[in-house]
């Protein structure tokens, strides 16, 4: 059955799939979702005569925000304990269907996986496994030549392999969407990688020096202790850090920093700054107008926020909350664009990127 495997945070299944099935329907294709409970899989089934191929050519996962990436499942096979890359040989041999030239292979494993030897296993497979696909003319032979699409395995566990491939301008930047990023000693608290993927997620790599660089300014609303804060000043960001909350006296002691003890949600500046960053945790739809207030009234060129979403209602909250901001700023009369993504170090709330582009 034509299906594509979708790749969420473990436990937040059932958004990933509505939104898949909304997103689906919006362009005309229809369709099922199995969510695989806390396993940070589903399942997307496109109704016939759609194909999971239709699916990737119609539907974009930089426009989605709760699935994080996600391949075109070509089947599903058994692994013997001995030669197992001849049995994946022979499952793709066997499926009767043709897939895009690939040069290289993904072996991937499930997010929550808490089997080492699993792990390992995987490590140590991905080059047999390539060197045997190569010989038989299901890898192309310069594994760095183009290729419109990569091969993907998905290994749930010792006894079977699902098959599958990921489109080169359709599949996240990072395998299953995750950056493997590490913290500095330096950085005041954990919530400093927050902002960094975000950073990597959202701006363009061979454009990321244009947003980032050149001295700009800018403001941390609800700083304390200064995670995100410290990664503007890794920059070279002059900030203005504000809560009410005491700062890490080492970033202080940079001199990039003025500290003012106010409410996030009220404090403005004297005059425009090229970035405003918001990590407070409230009510989303406040943060959501906060947003939409700072660029309409041009007071920020840019802006990362993170949306802290109720247990319950997470995609509904969320569809509300891009109304507002997409409404708000339409009717500011400003150009401009806006992602949205539920990253790998965000835990109940999704982080947002807007950028002011007239």
């Amino acid at each position: 059955m034509e299906q594509i495997l979708v790749f969420c945070r473990p436990g937040f299944e059932t958004e990933a799939g509505r939104e898949m099935t909304d997103s689906a329907t919006e362009r005309g294709i229809f369709g099922y979702f199995e969510p695989l409970k806390d396993q940070g899989l589903v399942r997307f089934y496109p109704a016939a005569p759609e194909t999971a191929d239709d699916v990737m050519a119609r539907l974009f996962l930089e426009e989605l925000v709760f699935v994080r990436d996600w391949i075109v499942v070509l089947g599903q096979f058994s692994l013997p304990e001995t030669d197992r890359v001849g049995a994946v040989i022979e499952g793709i041999r066997g499926l009767g269907r043709g897939f895009p030239g690939c040069a290289r292979l993904e072996v991937r494993l499930p997010e929550n996986n808490a089997d080492g030897d699993l792990g390992n296993f995987a490590r140590k497979w991905v080059s047999p496994l390539s060197r045997g696909l190569r010989g038989a003319g299901l890898l192309k032979a310069d594994q760095n030549a183009p290729a419109p699409a990569r091969l993907e395995v998905f290994l749930p566990d010792f006894t079977s392999a699902v098959v599958g491939f990921s489109l080169a301008d359709n599949r996240a930047r990072y395998v299953g969407g995750i950056p493997r990023l590490r913290l500095p000693a330096s950085a005041p608290s954990r919530s400093a990688l927050k902002l960094e993927e975000a950073w990597k997620v959202f701006l363009p790599p061979e454009q990321e020096l244009d947003y980032l660089g050149g001295g700009k300014k800018a403001a941390d609303l609800g700083a304390a202790p200064g995670g995100w804060t410290w990664q503007l000043v890794r920059q070279g960001m002059m900030v203005t850090a504000v809560d009410n909350g005491p700062m890490n006296p080492e970033l202080m002691a940079s001199g990039q920093v003025e500290h003012v003890e106010a409410d996030g949600y009220g404090w403005r500046p004297r005059r425009g700054i090229d970035w405003m960053v918001c990590d407070i945790v409230d009510q989303p739809r406040k943060t959501a107008k906060l947003a939409v207030t700072w660029l309409g009234e041009g007071l920020c060129r840019y802006t990362v926020f993170n949306l802290k979403l109720p247990m319950k209602k997470r995609y509904d909250e969320w569809l509300i909350c891009r109304n507002i901001l997409v409404d708000g700023l339409k009717e500011a009369g400003i150009g401009f664009r806006l992602k949205a993504r539920h990253l790998y170090h965000d835990r109940e709330e999704i982080t947002c990127f807007i950028e002011r582009t007239g």
